[in-house]
């Protein structure tokens, strides 16, 4: 089944700043990003004419920020760090039945400092210590220590992103991350939503995982890391 295109959707990071997640954010009518804290990326109103004289007030220099959909030429002032293609999947799949990690914890306060430790280790994308404010981030312990993680960050419309999924690499091949997903995913369903999640396009084991659970990919764009010279 083919999704059809929505406007939300393809600028999902707008949508979600102007929106839901407002609170968390700082910008213009023509550029937003989340606020220090939070995971730093940055988004414009249109991807194809950035405002990028706006973005410069918020941005300290040297500042690294994600930004996805914009692939136009680099404005004097500025420097890009690392570019690559990401795929958006949106959820197209039978949702889980019955929750598939019972064990796993809704993070909060205190388990921030183990989150951040475990995004630094394994890199699911751009992560801060308020970013488990965004939605429901849930953890599998192997005692006192975080040892997997997944959870909620772009929303905007029905659409729920599920983000920071990761798992420490010497306790992988468990199915931690996938049923953390389903987790998310049943009760994403259960409210209404639709989920949709992002993964780097050459990673190729994962977007096969995420396309056999029941995703379908809607678009690839650019996704870049820049900074303020």
């Amino acid at each position: 089944m083919t999704i059809t295109p929505d406007p939300i959707l393809d600028n999902i990071v707008w949508h979600t700043l102007c929106g839901l997640h407002a609170p968390f954010a700082v910008g213009t009518n023509t550029v937003k990003r989340y606020a220090p804290g939070f995971s730093p990326v940055t988004c414009f109103s249109e991807p194809d004419n950035p405002d990028f004289e706006a973005l410069s007030t918020l941005c300290d220099p040297g500042e690294a920020i994600f930004c996805e959909g914009w692939a136009g030429a680099t404005p004097a002032g500025w420097k890009i760090h690392m570019e690559t293609r990401v795929l958006r999947l949106v959820w197209n799949g039978d949702a889980p039945q019955e929750d598939p990690a019972p064990e796993a914890i809704l993070l909060r306060t205190e388990h921030i400092e183990q989150a951040v430790s475990l995004a630094e280790l394994t890199r699911p994308g751009p992560f801060g210590p308020r970013t488990i404010e965004l939605g429901e981030y849930f953890g599998v312990f192997d005692g006192n220590h975080l040892v997997s993680m997944a959870g909620e960050r772009f929303c905007a419309g029905t659409y729920r992103e599920i983000s920071g999924v990761c798992t420490h690499p010497d306790h992988r091949g468990q199915g931690y991350a996938t049923r953390l997903m389903k987790k998310l995913i049943l009760r994403q369903t259960q409210r209404g939503e639709i989920p949709f999640l992002h993964v780097i396009s050459d990673n190729h084991a994962a977007r096969d995982l995420y396309l056999a659970m029941g995703f379908e990919i809607y678009r690839e764009s650019a996704l870049r890391v820049i900074s303020r010279a």
